[in-house]
């Protein structure tokens, strides 16, 4: 069972309970619509008239990018008028209702277009979804609540690609009518944000000053820790990547979204046991495990051959690393920062990794193009691998000022 939060006690134990449930199938839903279109948007970008794999990679990171930056304003007003709902309803509102336009796109800049206002959708919800999440639970217990949520979000990830591949094979519709049609799972999400979210944020204590609040942010370790996942994310390419890296080793365009499938199959696995053991070891030492799966998963599309097992493989590690990450670096926040500013942290993370991505997705794109996958993915490791050895010096740094002696040992237990 999770253990329930007691910083608001007018909320009662059924109501909690409610909003972790509530949210996590409104992400199952709102997943199942995304990748129903996201599983084939790639090769559907790629056959377009002056499409090329940079195109690709500057869409991706510059949508991102602006989803990212914008969270730290929505998670700024969501701490500010003490209201979350709000915010994630009209977000994912937004996202439902533009994502069917990619049926219409003759170009890449309608691509473009369609996915910028698409994740401008998801920068509206995200923050405060993520907060208002953190405080229908104890801190200790933070880990399995992102767990459980990742799941159910994953859940409808999986599903996605395969009523998308069974569209296109069995059914024989095209690729712009699974577009049309994802319009009905991302409606059911809505609904329950209506009916089955209930607002959960405390009175706030004083009037809310952004430059006060980002100031008692980042006067501690949080700034340090949102280096190092800046520092990782430099190098952090998205999905994308990989699905390209499966059609150049052969897989059939009929089969990507299979291996899309099978990436959200190791998603969703491994989410809960990796909250589970963040929860007990630590969520830093499980943060530096995401990083190390992800840099095998670089070194395996560099060293392994290329064919249809490999590219199976590869996307089983990443779907396993990116199960990780999103679930621990989104506990692990409200560790640093208390409850009254958690959206303004929030904000602040996906500021930063928004950022980070967008540099590394056009830079591994560009790469890609003109010097093939293996110097791609060279720099992506060689970021991680950064990425790691700053973890394990704030490892050691957090473990001195609790005055433990046993780092390096318990540290190097979770590879």
């Amino acid at each position: 069972m999770l253990a329930l939060n007691t910083e608001n006690p007018k909320v009662s134990k059924g109501s909690e309970r409610r909003n972790i449930f509530a949210l996590g199938f409104v992400s199952f839903f709102t997943d199942m619509s995304n990748e129903m279109i996201f599983s084939l948007l790639p090769t559907f970008l790629l056959g377009l008239p002056g499409s090329s794999r940079i195109a690709l990679g500057l869409i991706e990171g510059t949508a991102e990018a602006l989803s990212y930056a914008l969270r730290a304003v929505s998670g700024f007003f969501s701490d500010k008028f003490r209201k979350r709902k709000l915010f994630v309803l009209a977000g994912y509102g937004v996202s439902n209702f533009v994502k069917p336009l990619f049926s219409i796109a003759k170009v890449p800049l309608d691509i473009f277009i369609i996915r910028v206002s698409d994740r401008i959708g998801k920068a509206v919800r995200t923050s405060p979804r993520d907060a208002l999440l953190s405080e229908s639970v104890s801190e200790k217990r933070h880990g399995i609540a992102f767990g459980l949520h990742r799941t159910l979000d994953q859940a409808g990830a999986i599903i996605g690609p395969l009523i998308a591949f069974t569209m296109l094979i069995f059914l024989g519709l095209t690729v712009r009518e699974v577009f049309w049609l994802s319009l009905i799972p991302g409606t059911i999400a809505l609904l329950i944000i209506l009916f089955g979210v209930r607002e959960h944020i405390g009175k706030s204590k004083g009037e809310f000053q952004f430059l006060v609040g980002v100031k008692s942010i980042l006067r501690g370790d949080f700034s340090l820790l949102l280096l190092i996942v800046g520092v990782f994310s430099l190098g952090a390419f998205n999905f994308s990547f990989v699905l390209l890296n499966a059609k150049e080793a052969g897989v059939a365009d009929s089969l990507i979204p299979l291996v899309y499938a099978i990436l959200n199959i190791a998603h969703t696995a491994i989410a809960i046991p990796a909250g589970i053991l963040s929860d007990r070891i630590g969520k830093e030492k499980v943060l530096s495990l995401g990083y190390g799966v992800f840099l095998f998963t670089s070194l395996s599309i560099l060293l392994f051959p290329a064919n249809n097992f490999n590219a199976f493989f590869v996307a089983i590690s990443f779907g396993t690393y990116m199960g990780i990450i999103e679930t621990i670096q989104r506990a692990i926040i409200p560790g640093y920062v208390e409850s009254s500013l958690r959206g303004t942290a929030y904000g602040l993370y996906y500021l930063i990794v928004g950022l980070s991505f967008f540099i590394s997705n056009a830079v591994v794109g560009t790469l890609w193009e003109y010097f093939g996958s293996s110097i791609a993915v060279t720099y992506s490791a060689a970021a991680s691998s950064f990425a790691i050895a700053g973890m394990f010096v704030f490892l050691i740094l957090q473990t001195r000022k609790k005055g433990k002696s046993a780092v390096i040992s318990p540290l190097w237990s979770v590879f």
